[in-house]
C-alpha cells in the first residue's frame, strides 16, 4: 500500500529505531566521517525523525537542533532526554530557526519526500553560516530505477511512501539555485559491513546483486 510521506512517517515512527536497514548502516558509516569536526559546531537536523543523528552528534560534542514535520516521529525523538528541548515541529519549506545560525544543516534520507527539494536546499543555505556546510544523503537515483523501494512494515502490513524520484542532476541544480558550491557528491555501494544484515536476514543471495547497484547519494555543499 502507498500512502504519503506523514501519514507513513505517523504508522512507522514506533518501529522506526528497531530494525536493522542496509542503506541506514552504509549512510552511517560513511557520513559519520563527512561530518566531522563535530565537537563545538551547531548542527541543525532537517527531518530529523527519530533523532538517529542528533543522538550521535550531541554525543560528540555539537550543539544540536531538530525540525521535522511529523509529530510522531518527533515524540519518538523526544524520549530521548539527551534531544529535549531541541526540536521543532516544522516544513523543510519554513525552518524556524535564525539565518546563519547553523554551522552544519543536514538532511538525511529525506529529499525525495519534500514538495520542493529547491525551496528546501535554500532554507537550509539560509540558516547556514558563511563558511558551512549543507549535506544530503538520500537514496540514490539508481537504486530507485532498479525498483527499489522506500517501504516499511507494520503489524504485518508493508506500506511504501510516496516520494519524488529525483536526478543527481536536480540535487546539484537546487544547490547552484541556493548559492552553494558542491565540495563533495558519494555515490556509494554496499560492502562489507551490509553483508552481515543481508545475512542476518537470510538474503545473503541478494546481496551480490544489490551490491552492484549505488544505494545512497551524499552531497557536501560549501556556503561562500
Amino acid at each position: 500500500m502507498r500512502v504519503p510521506p506523514l501519514e507513513g512517517h505517523r504508522l512507522w515512527a514506533p518501529k522506526y529505531d528497531e530494525a536493522l536497514n542496509p542503506v541506514v548502516t552504509l549512510e552511517s558509516r560513511l557520513l559519520a566521517d563527512l561530518l566531522c569536526p563535530i565537537a563545538g559546531k551547531c548542527i541543525v537536523d532537517i527531518a530529523c525523525g527519530t533523532g538517529r543523528w542528533m543522538t550521535h552528534l550531541c554525543q560528540q560534542g555539537a550543539s544540536v537542533f531538530g525540525a521535522d514535520a511529523s509529530a510522531e516521529m518527533l515524540a519518538q525523538a523526544h524520549a530521548k532526554r539527551v534531544l529535549r528541548g531541541r526540536l521543532a515541529l516544522a516544513d523543510a519549506a519554513s525552518l524556524p530557526f535564525c539565518d546563519r545560525v547553523a554551522d552544519v544543516s543536514l538532511c538525511s534520507f529525506a529529499a525525495g519526500y519534500f514538495s520542493s527539494l529547491k525551496t528546501a536546499l535554500s532554507e537550509m543555505a539560509r540558516i547556514t553560516a558563511h563558511g558551512g556546510r549543507v549535506i544530503v544523503s538520500d537514496l540514490h537515483p539508481a537504486g530507485i530505477a532498479a525498483g527499489w523501494t522506500r517501504s516499511f512494515r507494520v503489524h504485518g502490513s508493508v506500506y511504501e511512501m510516496e516520494h519524488l524520484n529525483l536526478s543527481l542532476e536536480e540535487f546539484r541544480a537546487a544547490g547552484r539555485d541556493a548559492g552553494l558550491h558542491l565540495h563533495i557528491q558519494m555515490d556509494a555501494s554496499f560492502g562489507d559491513p551490509e553483508r552481515l544484515i543481508f545475512k542476518a536476514a537470510g538474503k545473503t543471495h541478494a546481496f551480490s546483486e544489490l551490491s552492484r547497484v549505488p544505494a545512497v547519494w551524499i552531497g557536501v555543499w560549501n556556503k561562500p
